[in-house]
């Protein structure tokens, strides 16, 4: 989280405390205002959704309901800054939804915010499905003029990747607790009817250790440990030996505490260590490998380096179980250098691959390649449903950690913004199986 970077205590301040600097002081930018008033407006006018301002005008067909608050704000970041924009009009209540209090600090009640939410994301999702037509084709082409690009000290070198890792999941493994299952899984589950979180993150799991095909006595590689979840279930249940890597200090911790008290610490092996480096000391020695939702954090650039790594420390006959969020080629194509609302304030560094680049990358650096694959994208939509509801019934406890309503609110965006993502279709999961030939 960019501008929670400083602060390792649990105790977020509140905005006046500049933890937040600049965000509340929208940009002076009265042409750029205008211009986006005007394509909004155009954009919305045949849109299944409604946009309500102060003064009861409407635009849009009708549908979920955004209310501007404060137009003249909203409409210029929307014109200087774009997406990124919107998301920060949302965290200082420049828009709203649901009736949730558009300024103030005081807490919102659990049930107004998630019906809010539910509602946000209903918007966002009308917004993504029409995405690529949102903005004029012949503006489109001008987006690399405008557009902001992810800063260099971003860069997923063995440096730069730990601090972009520590700025997101070393917010607060408590946090973290609030809204996920008790597996601790931090990926898209994969449900069935009937099912529960719990039980469809151990489908998920359960595939992606199928897809690489672990068996009793071998030893298994995870790349990217969240909090010891598929460790443990490849343990306990598969009779394996487990090295797994992060590079997040408190997921390290709290691993190494859940596999303690699951009895498995002579099985796992929790590692505070670059994927990269593990590799070159150890050559051939893994029988599987396994890797849950962390090339999204890899960057493209490193991409070839990720695989490499896979390939090398993979003995003969090894297997790789790869779960991924893609978009599309031409989505791809399209965005890999944009800087976004998602960089600045969840992932920075980040990069989501298409299924065409996974390929291309495995056919140029690897002897890998996909054998099998399983879509999992729907099953992101509920999942992310269940996070944000989970999230908004505990923010009692979110205060006691010492998280502001600003915070609530960018999370809340956050949940919501993806979840739309893969109700649109924007965006995807996948399960892969990768061996070599």
């Amino acid at each position: 989280m960019a501008l929670l970077a400083p602060t390792r205590s649990r105790v977020v301040p509140q905005p006046s405390a500049g933890i937040w600097p600049g965000l509340f002081d929208p940009p002076h930018a009265l042409l750029h205002g205008a211009i986006a008033r005007r394509l909004v407006h155009a954009a919305v006018k045949s849109l299944p959704l409604t946009l309500r301002f102060p003064d009861g005008s409407r635009w849009g067909t009708g549908g979920p309901t955004l209310q501007v608050i404060r137009p003249g704000a909203f409409f210029s970041r929307l014109g200087t800054d774009g997406l990124i924009g919107f998301g920060e009009a949302f965290m200082t209540g420049e828009i709203t939804t649901g009736g949730w209090p558009a300024t103030g600090p005081d807490a919102v009640d659990p049930r107004q915010a998630n019906l809010a939410t539910d509602e946000l994301a209903e918007v966002l999702t009308v917004l993504a499905h029409r995405v690529s037509v949102l903005v004029p084709r012949p503006l489109q082409k001008l987006r690399r003029m405008w557009q902001a690009r992810q800063p260099d000290v971003e860069d997923n070198t063995p440096d730069g990747a730990r601090e972009n890792i520590h700025r997101h999941y070393d917010l607060s493994n408590d946090l973290f607790e609030v809204f996920l299952d008790p597996t601790m899984t931090y990926s898209s589950a994969w449900y069935e009817p009937g099912d529960d979180l719990p039980s469809a993150q151990l489908r998920k799991i359960d595939g992606v250790l199928d897809l690489a095909r672990v068996q009793p006595g071998q030893h298994v590689l995870e790349i990217g440990s969240g909090w010891g979840g598929l460790a443990i279930r490849a343990a306990r249940e598969r009779g394996a030996r487990v090295t797994t890597l992060t590079l997040s200090d408190q997921q390290q911790a709290l691993a190494r505490e859940r596999i303690a008290a699951a009895g498995l610490s002579d099985r796992i092996e929790v590692r505070l260590e670059d994927y990269r480096v593990h590799a070159a000391a150890h050559p051939g020695e893994y029988d599987a490998v396994v890797s849950v939702e962390m090339i999204e954090a890899v960057g493209e650039r490193y991409w070839p380096d990720y695989f490499a790594a896979v390939d090398r420390v993979l003995g003969p006959g090894g297997r790789m179980g790869l779960q991924a969020i893609t978009l599309s080629h031409q989505r791809l194509l399209a965005t890999r250098n944009s800087y976004t609302w998602v960089h600045k304030y969840v992932f920075p560094g980040g990069q989501l691959p298409s299924l065409t680049a996974i390929d291309q990358v495995l056919a140029s650096a690897t002897s890998l390649q996909v054998v099998e694959s399983r879509r999992l994208g729907p099953s992101y939509v509920p999942t992310l449903a269940a996070w944000r509801h989970r999230f908004n019934e505990n923010l009692d406890r979110v205060a006691e950690l010492g998280f502001d309503q600003t915070f609530v609110r960018m999370w809340n965006f956050y949940l919501a913004y993806s979840q739309a993502g893969f109700a649109a279709r924007y965006l995807d999961d996948w399960q892969l199986g990768l061996s070599r030939p």
